[in-house]
């Protein structure tokens, strides 16, 4: 029996090689994910209470010092994730869902894809912050369930864009046509023919997904179009302390920081685990 040789060994290692490096960049994302939503319970004081002086630097009883009113930065911090991300959750389920049943249907059915494609054409013009903007008007007390809706209505349409292109050559398909000549209903082609083989354009979308709606939610809340003070969120936190971010830089800088590597950790981690052309395809549309 001939021993393996240094190329058979190289083969053998890179799956092992592959995995860690996948595990390498999910990991910091599930970290990140996980840390904001037990953060409320690590957090040592409630997120409404004064503990030090209205921008108070850092010190022994608040590490991050003391926010406009005197509340602890490093509790409002760790209460402040945890709508943030189960907002972008919801918003990244809910289009890729959508998204993928109407990109399905629209490359079986070709006068639903003519009306879909206009539709998403005319809304995809709509500036992100127009159409927060007017569904926050037309919704005055929807707070966060206003920029929720506006999130989805305005990613669906791109989402669907994407779907639709990836499922177009699919369409065309031998086992499509198949299906299709055996009397299958449109559904059945959809779930059973297509959904399968978009599994990874779908996985690389949610990602994406995921980390626009968290930048339209924090920038809803920047502009205080959704949850509102005292509440405690990332991106309210900002737009409250930066009058004093001389006196107390950390009370702008750490819930910055926190949106900025929940987007980049999520983006890598859905990086990973979608393969190369399926990301392509997904940035590229």
């Amino acid at each position: 029996m001939s021993a393996p040789t240094s190329t058979s060994l190289a083969a053998d290692r890179r799956p092992g090689r592959a995995r860690y490096r996948a595990l390498r960049r999910v990991a910091p994302g599930l970290i990140l994910v996980l840390l904001a939503l037990i953060g409320p319970y690590l957090a040592a004081h409630p997120i409404d209470q004064p503990v030090t002086a209205p921008f108070a630097p850092a010190g022994d009883g608040a590490p991050l010092g003391g926010d406009q009113l005197g509340r602890d930065v490093l509790s409002r911090l760790l209460h402040g994730g945890t709508a943030l991300i189960g907002s972008a959750l919801l918003v990244a389920a809910v289009v890729t869902l959508l998204a993928t049943l109407l990109g399905c249907f629209a490359v079986l059915h070709p006068a639903l894809g003519r009306a879909v494609e206009r539709t998403a054409d005319v809304l995809i013009l709509l500036p992100p912050v127009l159409g927060i903007m007017l569904i926050a008007l037309a919704w005055p007390g929807g707070g966060r369930w206003a920029v929720v809706g506006a999130a989805i209505a305005l990613g669906t349409p791109y989402a669907v864009r994407i779907v639709a292109g990836a499922a177009a050559p699919l369409a065309n398909a031998g086992y499509v046509e198949a299906a299709t000549a055996r009397g299958e209903t449109l559904r059945y082609i959809a779930v059973r023919e297509l959904l399968p083989n978009l599994r990874a354009t779908v996985l690389a979308l949610f990602g994406l997904r995921f980390v626009e709606a968290v930048y339209i939610i924090s920038m809803a809340g920047f502009l205080q179009i959704g949850p509102q003070p005292p509440a405690a969120d990332w991106a309210l936190m900002i737009r409250e302390n930066a009058p004093g971010i001389l006196l107390n830089p950390w009370a702008v800088v750490a819930p910055g920081l926190a949106i900025a590597a929940l987007a980049i950790s999520v983006n890598l981690a859905s990086a990973s685990l979608a393969p190369r052309s399926a990301r392509k395809a997904v940035t590229t549309s």
